[in-house]
C-alpha cells in the first residue's frame, strides 16, 4: 500500500453490483498514484475486478488478519457489507482503527443496516462527521438522500417493473421475476426470510411453500 504524502491507499469491503465496478475502473485509470484494496469473503466480485486489469487496484480474499493488516495501512477505508435482511457484521475493530494514521477517513456504509466498523455511529447530513483518536469518521445513514430527486428516479426506474408486476398479483409476478421470492419477508402469517426469522427467533417457512407457489 502506498504510504507517502503525494498518494493516498483506499480500502474497500465488498465492492457490490456493476456501478461499483464501472467506478473502481474509473480509479483504476486515473492519472494519480493513488491504490485502491478491495477485500470481499466472496471471491466471485474479486474476480470480476480481476478482469477488468487495473494498474493500482488490488483483490485481496478477506480475513481478520488480512483487514488488520490492510486498516493500518489505509489512509481511507470504506466498509459497505450487506447481510439481506439482517444486521451487518462488524468486521473492523475499534483496535484496528487504533492503528490507522491521524487524519485518516473512515466511511461506514453499511451503517443503515448496524454499521461494520466498530467505531461508527449513525451521522446526519446536517452533521456528517465525528473524529476517533485523529481518524475522521463519516457514517450518514441513508446517503442518497443528500441527493433526494437524483436517488427517487434511480430508485424508481430499478423497482417499476416489479411494481408492475406485483400489481397483477404476487404468483404471476414470481413466476416473471423468480428474483422476488427473496425478498419476500412475510407471507401467509409465517416469516418467509431466513436472516429476518434467526433474528426474531421464529421458525422460518420458504415463501413458495408459504404462498403455495411450488
Amino acid at each position: 500500500m502506498v504510504t507517502d504524502q503525494d498518494a493516498a491507499a483506499a480500502l474497500l469491503f465488498e465492492p457490490g453490483d456493476d456501478t461499483q465496478k464501472r467506478r473502481l475502473a474509473a480509479a483504476g485509470r486515473s492519472d494519480q498514484d493513488d491504490e485502491l484494496t478491495v477485500l470481499d469473503i466472496d471471491s466471485s466480485p474479486l474476480r470480476a475486478i480481476e478482469d477488468l486489469r487495473l494498474q493500482r487496484v488490488f483483490t485481496i480474499q478477506s480475513s481478520r488478519r488480512a483487514i488488520e493488516h490492510y486498516v493500518a495501512e489505509s489512509d481511507l477505508l470504506i466498509g459497505a457489507v450487506l447481510v439481506t435482511g439482517a444486521r451487518a457484521p462488524v468486521v473492523v475493530t475499534a483496535d484496528a482503527i487504533d492503528t490507522m494514521r491521524a487524519g485518516s477517513v473512515v466511511v461506514d456504509i453499511s451503517i443503515d443496516q448496524g454499521g461494520c466498523i466498530e467505531t461508527a455511529r449513525e451521522t446526519t447530513h446536517a452533521d456528517p462527521t465525528y473524529s476517533v483518536g485523529g481518524v475522521t469518521h463519516y457514517a450518514v445513514g441513508n446517503i442518497p438522500g443528500a441527493v433526494p430527486n437524483t436517488s427517487t428516479y434511480a430508485l424508481t426506474n430499478a423497482t417499476m417493473p416489479y411494481t408492475i408486476a406485483l400489481a397483477e398479483g404476487i404468483a404471476s409476478a414470481t413466476r416473471r421475476h423468480p428474483e422476488l421470492v427473496g425478498g419476500i419477508n412475510v407471507a401467509a402469517g409465517r416469516i418467509t426470510n431466513r436472516a429476518v426469522a434467526e433474528s426474531l427467533g421464529l421458525e422460518f417457512s420458504d415463501p413458495r411453500d408459504a404462498l403455495h407457489l411450488v
